[in-house]
């Protein structure tokens, strides 16, 4: 890693992840035929862990939403990105990959991937555009801080020694999945610098929740097209009228109103811990900010088509067409076959019970249970097993037109070590792509007009 230069002529990108990468070929591009170098450390031993991970190992790495809609997938802070987006954003990543050989098509909800459906591929051709633009990639190296002196950019510390640098994009990524090499550097080194870190959080997450022993007799079975609607308090406390019939939350265009924290639509699953899957994250941020305030529970509506009275009805037509029928037959018809002895045991229906025998009252029970299955949260799973960090550097001190910091010449952040955290659809990955690109262009431009 020893080089002769002085360190006014280089230019340090710390992580070799999507940030990082389209920031060193960025500023390579632009600072390589002025002589200056443009290292790109990364600690493991390759570049792209994380991409390689992404979108079940076929990179959703980005979507066809429209700029502002695309905004909103990342609620309040979606408007620090609308610079960034619009000097780098998916026309010109998607240009950038074909002229690498990697062409990409469009899925269910504008996600779009490489059409080899292979993450490599993606990886491959940015380590390969960097590599051309000039910069030069290190693996194996561990940056342990960034030095500076007068408020500027001095160079950074490794575990094999020191490295002078005038300009440094810490593009670290978040603390989930620690094993891609995003284990927090960024937010350390960043805070060392007097930067202000929003409190980490995990985004994208399951959830454990208090009645275990239930979750686990359901686990395994994909339940499709059911509500989940997070409340705030406990689950003795929901009252199921209040569930909205529409979906609420960031990316949603429409605001939950308290007690209801948050209301997804789609696909989720029981765990031995809890919920999980596609809708259980979505809504899993929104739970764990509320968790801060007080207790949290869910409701799941399992049959979130038919109104309350809709469903009353259907139970007494099943029960007066099949009247010698068992309960526990009945439940087959209604449910998947894991769920069908929870809801005897929850019903307190005896399952050999005959259609004609079920009263009013324990009809209404079913039809309530069904509507409203409710659960306690407890706490989500550990922001290592987390698809997103939530929080970070705070953007108050980043310029969004620059990803320059506002305390430190010569400093630049790019990607999720920032407070910016969106759902899945290919959002984190282009927000990744389009401030890496931005960042590597500003510390060019910093090095270039002589600023050091």
């Amino acid at each position: 890693m020893a080089t002769s230069q002085d360190g006014c002529g280089r230019i340090v990108v710390i992580g070799a992840g999507a940030g990082g990468l389209l920031a060193a070929a960025r500023a390579a591009e632009l600072a390589a035929p002025a002589g200056i170098e443009t290292l790109l450390l990364e600690k493991t031993d390759g570049p792209g862990k994380k991409i390689l991970i992404s979108g079940k190992t076929r990179c959703n790495l980005s979507n066809t939403k429209p700029l502002d809609a695309f905004l909103e997938m990342y609620g309040p802070n979606g408007r620090f990105l609308r610079s960034a987006f619009n000097r780098f954003f998916r026309e010109q990543l998607l240009q950038l990959l074909a002229e690498h050989g990697v062409s990409t098509k469009a899925e269910r909800g504008g996600r779009i991937f490489p059409a080899s459906d292979d993450a490599h591929d993606v990886v491959a051709a940015l380590l390969s555009h960097a590599q051309q633009c000039g910069a030069r990639l290190v693996t194996g190296v561990r940056v342990t801080d960034v030095s500076t002196a007068g408020g500027r950019v001095q160079g950074v510390h490794t575990q094999q020694g020191f490295l002078p640098a005038a300009a440094v994009v810490i593009a670290t990524g978040g603390s989930s999945y620690p094993g891609t090499g995003s284990s927090g550097d960024g937010y350390r080194m960043a805070a060392a610098l007097g930067h202000s870190i929003v409190k980490l959080r995990p985004a994208l997450v399951p959830l454990v929740v208090r009645q275990q022993s239930l979750a686990a007799s359901m686990q395994g079975t994909p339940l499709r097209n059911v509500r989940v609607t997070a409340f705030q308090g406990s689950s003795a406390e929901i009252n199921p009228a209040l569930a909205p019939s529409h979906d609420t939350g960031r990316g949603t265009g429409k605001r939950a109103r308290p007690p209801v924290i948050e209301s997804r639509m789609g696909e989720m699953m029981f765990t031995h811990f809890g919920i999980g899957g596609p809708i259980t994250l979505l809504l899993s941020l929104a739970v764990v900010d509320g968790l801060d305030r007080g207790p949290v529970s869910v409701s799941i509506d399992l049959k979130p088509a038919l109104s309350d009275a809709q469903l009353r009805q259907r139970l007494q037509r099943e029960l007066e067409a099949h009247p010698k029928r068992g309960f526990h037959r009945l439940l087959e018809e209604l449910l998947p076959h894991q769920l069908v002895q929870p809801f005897v045991e929850l019903s307190g229906i005896p399952a050999t019970k005959l259609g004609h025998q079920i009263v009013a009252e324990e009809r209404n029970r079913l039809a309530g249970l069904l509507k409203s299955l409710r659960f306690d949260i407890e706490r989500p799973l550990p922001l290592a097993t987390a698809i997103v960090t939530a929080g970070g550097v705070s953007l108050k001190e980043i310029d969004p037109r620059t990803m320059a910091s506002r305390l430190v010449r010569g400093l630049y952040f790019c990607g999720e070590v920032m407070d910016l955290d969106a759902d899945t659809g290919g959002y984190n990955l282009q927000a990744a792509f389009s401030t890496g690109y931005v960042a590597g262009e500003s510390a060019a431009q910093y090095l270039l007009a002589g600023s050091v």
